[in-house]
C-alpha cells in the first residue's frame, strides 16, 4: 500500500499499538474517518489508519478487495483466498511502520473489510489480537478458533445486505471450537454504522 491508499488519522511517536480500519466494497477509506477520529481520541497511544482496498470496485465507484459480481456461497471463499496475501502484506506493513506486533494490533472491518479481517483469523499466522467485525461475515464457516485473537461481531438486526444470522452462526461455531468471541445484534439497524456501533467499537478496541 502506498501513502495515497489510506488515511492516517493518528500517528503517535512512539506507538504502543495499531488500529487498522477496512471499508466495504464500493466504498472509500474516507467513509470510516468519523470512526477513526473517535478511536484516535479514545486511544492516543495507537496508530489509527483507515486503509483503502487495493482494487477499483467493479460496481462503478470506490474500491474492493475482491469482486462481488456473480459472487455465490460456492465461489466467495476462493475470491477471499486470492485477495488474502495482499491483505496480510498490508497489515504487516502497518505493523512494521508503527513498530508493533500482532499482539498490539486491532483490525476493524466493515462489510467486505470485515470479511477480510475475519478470514485472516483462519490463517496459521496470527495477524491481530482483536478483530472487530461490523456488518460482516466469514467467507465460509470458521474452521479453527484463533488461539490468540479475540473476535467481536457487531451486526444490525435489519441488515439486508449481509444477514445478521451469519454473525450468530459464526459466534456459535467459534465458541464450539473453543475460541474467544462476542456477538451483539443492534435493533433497528441496517447495513451500516451508527452511534451505538461506534460506542461499542470504542470500548472493544481498548
Amino acid at each position: 500500500m502506498s501513502d495515497q491508499d489510506l488515511i492516517v488519522q493518528h500517528v503517535p511517536v512512539p506507538a504502543s499499538r495499531s488500529i487498522l480500519l477496512f471499508h466495504g466494497v464500493g466504498s472509500r477509506p474516507e467513509d470510516l474517518v468519523p470512526l477513526a477520529h473517535l478511536l484516535a481520541e479514545a486511544h492516543p497511544d495507537a496508530w489509527v489508519v483507515s486503509v483503502r482496498s487495493p482494487e477499483s470496485s467493479d460496481l462503478g465507484s470506490g474500491w474492493q478487495w475482491f469482486s462481488v459480481r456473480g459472487v455465490t456461497e460456492e465461489n466467495r471463499p476462493a475470491r477471499v483466498a486470492e485477495a488474502m496475501p495482499s491483505f496480510v502484506r498490508c497489515v504487516r506493513d502497518w505493523q512494521a511502520r508503527a513498530g508493533v506486533d500482532a499482539a498490539a494490533t486491532t483490525l476493524i472491518g466493515f462489510s467486505q473489510g470485515a470479511i477480510m479481517a475475519l478470514e485472516s483469523t483462519q490463517l496459521p499466522e496470527t495477524l491481530a489480537a482483536r478483530v472487530i467485525s461490523l456488518a460482516g461475515r466469514f467467507a465460509s464457516a470458521p474452521r479453527v478458533a484463533p488461539a490468540q485473537t479475540q473476535v467481536h461481531l457487531l451486526h444490525g438486526e435489519r441488515d439486508q445486505v449481509i444477514d445478521p444470522r451469519y454473525s450468530l452462526m459464526a459466534a456459535e461455531t467459534l465458541r464450539a471450537l473453543g475460541g474467544g468471541v462476542s456477538v451483539e445484534l443492534l435493533p433497528n439497524l441496517g447495513h451500516g454504522v451508527d452511534a451505538r456501533v461506534a460506542s461499542r467499537v470504542k470500548a472493544l478496541a481498548g
